[in-house]
């Protein structure tokens, strides 16, 4: 469904993304792990259309986005929920979700996407008319996860969903991506809890200095040795 080739992202003259490579299939859940500004999140904002590569292809359903602007991305079925949630403080959790669907024609339809958001995150339907800005931590990432679900995306972005959270509210996050990802829908990760990205993911690439190291699956991370003194402290 995505395919990355020879990424070289700067920001001014700093290099942040150097040669970098990977490929997402279809229904399948994608972890990106490494440590803080290896280059994760500017790789997504690079897929979405916030940064633009100076050299390299970004492939999508076959298709050459790498100089799409962004909402013609959204509107391909490519959602990105960005880390630190971004979302509308001073609209109710209806109309930020409603946002998400900006690019859809109004009717049944939606009314039936945001029924099935709600059901993943009931609290949200308590909170309809209540302030973004007011939510909690835990449940303003809810609601960033349902406003990009809105798109109807094909392809989900997420960025950091646990930064910052409670364990337990990070347990209902990642609880939520094993139901989409049962249900089906293709997800790209960035996570820096890394024992919970290798439980969701069925594969996971491993990023240093903007390059793409590691490559497989999260049983054989587990034993490699790399892995297992720098990201789960053994």
């Amino acid at each position: 469904m995505l395919e990355l080739r020879d990424l070289h992202v700067y920001y001014g003259g700093i290099r942040a993304l150097n040669g970098l490579s990977l490929r997402v299939n279809a229904r399948e859940l994608v972890a990106l792990i490494g440590a803080n500004g290896a280059g994760k999140s500017t790789t997504l904002k690079t897929i979405s259309g916030l940064l633009r590569p100076r050299q390299g292809a970004i492939l999508y359903q076959g298709q050459d986005i790498t100089r799409r602007s962004t909402d013609r991305i959204v509107a391909a079925g490519l959602s990105h929920c960005p880390e630190g949630r971004r979302i509308f403080g001073s609209l109710t959790v209806q109309e930020n979700l409603r946002l998400g669907a900006v690019q859809r024609k109004a009717g049944q339809e939606l009314a039936t996407d945001l029924e099935w958001i709600l059901s993943l995150f009931p609290i949200l339907k308590e909170r309809l008319n209540q302030a973004g800005g007011t939510l909690s931590g835990g449940e303003q990432q809810m609601l960033a996860i349902g406003r990009a679900l809105m798109s109807r995306t094909q392809l989900l972005l997420l960025d950091e969903p646990s930064l910052g959270l409670a364990p337990l509210m990070v347990e209902h996050i990642f609880g939520v991506i094993h139901t989409l990802k049962q249900q089906g829908k293709t997800i790209l990760l960035v996570e820096q809890n890394v024992h919970q990205a290798l439980d969701a993911a069925d594969r996971v690439y491993v990023m240093e200095t903007g390059q793409i190291m590691l490559e497989g699956t999260p049983e054989e991370l587990r034993h490699n040795p790399q892995v297992e003194q720098s990201y789960l402290g053994k």
